[in-house]
């Protein structure tokens, strides 16, 4: 007889990602600024986080501002957990940490990835303003070379609430209309910087063009 061989499978249970220094609160230090054995997350490295407060109390008197501090040791002896430390110890103050591997990373340039870093560590928020037209396409005029070689040119025209514009397409325009499939009664958006086209739907006139009518 054939034995029947079962297997138990352990239940695996749902798995949260819990950063390395997600239990630090502070630097540990009493008023004194002497550091405790353990305390606010923080144990050991007692000379080095009792530096540190006094860095702090030297920043919050306005003393050092603008200024950077190095922090030299071999891997894993605590320097980002004493820098997180102090981020926490002057309140709302953003902490941002990056590896090398993003600021020698192949999509951005090294100057790219270090300016968003410091960028996000002084909180600096950057808003992006762009002029947008927007409007009812009248009609789509594409011209092509007879040879079918060679860029294509066309117009555009497009009628908003106050006046009617012929626009001169380029090759990039003529894309993103093909891309969008606008046609004849759409209306669509264009950002004036980038030439992006955008189709937003049918225009109210031109609803019912496409509409199935019974014989009522």
């Amino acid at each position: 007889m054939d034995s029947i061989i079962t297997s138990n499978a352990a239940e695996i249970g749902k798995l949260e990602r819990t950063g390395a220094h997600s239990h630090i609160r502070g630097l540990g230090l009493d008023d004194k600024l002497e550091a405790r054995t353990n305390s606010q997350g923080m144990v050991g490295q007692l000379r080095a986080r009792k530096a540190a407060g006094v860095i702090l109390k030297v920043i919050k008197q306005g003393k050092i501002s603008g200024r950077a501090i190095l922090m030299a040791g071999a891997p894993g002896t605590g320097k980002t957990a004493i820098a997180m430390a102090m981020s926490h110890e002057l309140g709302d103050v953003p902490f941002t940490s990056i590896a090398s591997s993003e600021v020698f990373s192949m999509e951005m340039s090294k100057t790219e990835s270090l300016t968003q870093a410091f960028r996000r560590s002084i909180g600096v928020r950057i808003k992006e303003e762009t002029e947008i037209i927007e409007g009812e396409v009248v009609e789509i005029q594409i011209d092509r070379s007879v040879t079918g070689v060679g860029p294509k040119t066309g117009k555009l025209t497009l009628k908003t609430t106050d006046m009617e514009t012929i626009y001169d397409l380029g090759q990039k325009m003529i894309t993103s209309l093909t891309k969008e499939k606008v046609m004849a009664g759409d209306v669509i958006q264009i950002d004036k910087a980038t030439g992006r086209i955008t189709r937003l739907g049918r225009s109210f006139t031109r609803a019912r063009d496409f509409d199935a009518t019974g014989p009522d």
